[in-house]
């Protein structure tokens, strides 16, 4: 953490969120379902008035929404929560528009247009669906509308738990470029461990996600599979794009957007980076691997350079130029996502040789960085 860099407390973490200009809100389905099964209808009219109250101070809201497979278990003549991938989609896709029609009327009703965007993870890890994703979000916040955003579990494979929209959510924080992230959960805020461990104790604030320690091995509810350790993922992304974050009990949702002392609170850990930068961090998925010596990896964590041909003794992957890949130090240990400047079919001839040399043996072309410092983040929060 650099000098200008200051940690906010917990009262600070508070107010951000108070007067946040535009946020996110992430609600998980194990806050939406009632005990018998299918939705409470209740807790969503509830969660709806909230959210509509602090869009009508002129504010932007984006609701990232599980409960679709919850939603379609009841139609189904389905008492839990099925095991299989396959009657997990058929659920989903029955549910997806009973829940959304529920959003849809009940926003309408305080003269709010919902509108639904269905996305994966894959979605947001690749640049070109990143790119759409934004243009959606942000021209429907212009216009006013609360979009609803869920994990499109009817196709999704190994993505489809509902823990995955917690990252969802952090994701979609930072493309939007939210003031601030709420988690909701059926637990009044992180304990030290479950909660119902008799030494367990209540968190009201965390400086640093990245130093945490707590017992988050235990799943809670039936109806969800996130649990505490998808939020506590999610906080991290989050903080680390410089986004307050706020977990807290469905039911205190009021609260939380009033500045009340609820939940837990967790502080921003970074500034604000361009957008591309934080999808490289945290939405991209490698395509490949660089191999460096340590050099390299001097110059890359002590001097902030970029990184060079000759500095690199192995590639692994098929990428094209463009593409993420990860800079790996001689014990193995991935340090750096950057943008490579080459192909994988390019690159083998280049290693270890320096930018003049191919310059004249291969091109102009052929002078510049692998991959240049300004298209390269950091996977280890200490360097």
């Amino acid at each position: 953490m650099s000098e200008e860099e200051i940690w906010l407390a917990e009262p600070d973490v508070r107010a951000a969120v108070r007067d946040a200009r535009r946020i996110v809100v992430k609600v998980g389905s194990s806050s939406l379902s009632a005990e018998t099964g299918g939705l409470d209808e209740e807790k969503l009219s509830r969660l709806v008035d909230a959210l509509a109250d602090f869009h009508d101070g002129g504010r932007d809201v984006v609701l990232v929404t599980s409960g679709a497979i919850a939603a379609g278990l009841k139609p189904l003549g389905l008492r839990r929560r099925p095991r299989d991938l396959a009657h997990q989609q058929a659920a989903a896709a029955v549910g997806q528009g009973v829940l959304m029609q529920h959003y849809a009327d009940r926003f309408h009703a305080r003269g709010i247009l919902a509108a639904q965007l269905l996305l994966t993870v894959e979605d947001v890890t690749r640049q070109e669906t990143y790119a759409n994703a934004l243009r959606s979000l942000g021209t429907l916040l212009k216009m006013g509308a609360v979009p609803v955003v869920n994990e499109n579990d009817a196709v999704a494979t190994h993505e489809i738990r509902f823990g995955d929209n917690d990252r969802l959510a952090a994701l979609v924080a930072q493309l939007v470029r939210a003031d601030a992230l709420v988690l909701l959960s059926d637990v009044e805020c992180l304990y030290t461990a479950h909660p119902d461990e008799p030494d367990s104790e209540p968190i009201s604030h965390v400086a640093d996600v990245e130093e945490l320690t707590v017992d988050t091995h235990r799943v809670g509810s039936a109806i969800g599979t996130g649990g505490m350790t998808t939020k506590l993922q999610a906080a991290q992304i989050a903080t680390a794009a410089g986004i307050p974050v706020v977990l807290a009990n469905a039911a205190r949702l009021t609260d939380v957007l009033g500045g009340q002392s609820t939940g837990t609170t967790f502080s921003p850990i970074d500034r604000r980076r361009p957008r591309r930068l934080l999808w490289l961090a945290h939405a991209s998925v490698a395509r490949g691997s660089l191999h460096v010596d340590q050099g390299a990896v001097r110059a890359l964590t002590e001097r902030n350079a970029s990184l060079l041909a000759a500095g690199i003794r192995r590639v692994e992957g098929t990428f094209v130029a463009g593409d993420p890949v990860d800079i790996i130090t001689p014990d193995g240990k991935a340090i750096v996502r950057g943008l490579v400047s080459f192909s994988s079919v390019d690159l083998p001839a280049m290693l270890g040789r320096r930018s003049r040399e191919m310059a004249d043996d291969l091109g102009a072309g052929f002078e510049r960085a692998v991959v240049h410092r300004d298209v390269m983040v950091a996977l280890d929060h200490s360097l």
